[in-house]
């Protein structure tokens, strides 16, 4: 069987290996397989092979791991829909208390209440979006 068939066949079981683990070690190194078995095609030396092999293994997972796993750690930056409106500012429209009043946040009329339950927040008062629940903003001055 000829050399670049072995390193296809071993870049594919540590292929497989990284789907199943996600742990970002098996990828790299498939992908320096792949190369070794591009050498082994265009008839370098098993010694070659297997240098190349080495050295594209440690500089793929020196480059390549630290990216993907920052990459997966950070959060996401796009909020929609309601998630969105948590924490923008709102000015009232009407007095606000535990029976209810509204407010104009993002261009729209939103029905709202006071997050604290005593509180009373007059017409005009800028406040800010703490919790939405249902189409109500549950806001604070």
């Amino acid at each position: 069987m000829p050399d670049w068939v072995l390193w296809i066949i071993a870049a594919a079981l540590l292929a497989a290996g990284e789907v199943a683990t996600t742990a970002f070690f098996l990828g790299p190194v498939a992908l320096a397989a792949l190369l070794a078995a591009l050498l082994a095609a265009v008839g370098v030396g098993i010694e070659l092979q297997v240098a190349a092999f080495a050295l594209a293994s440690i500089a793929s997972l020196v480059v390549i791991r630290p990216i993907a796993k920052r990459h997966l750690s950070q959060p996401s930056h796009l909020r929609t829909g309601t998630a969105a409106l948590i924490g923008e500012r709102a000015v009232t429209l009407e007095r606000i208390d535990s029976g209810g009043g509204t407010v104009k946040l993002s261009g729209e009329v939103w029905s709202a209440r006071p997050y604290d339950e005593d509180a009373v927040i007059e017409p005009g008062t800028r406040v800010e979006v703490l919790s939405i629940r249902g189409a109500t903003a549950f806001v604070s001055e």
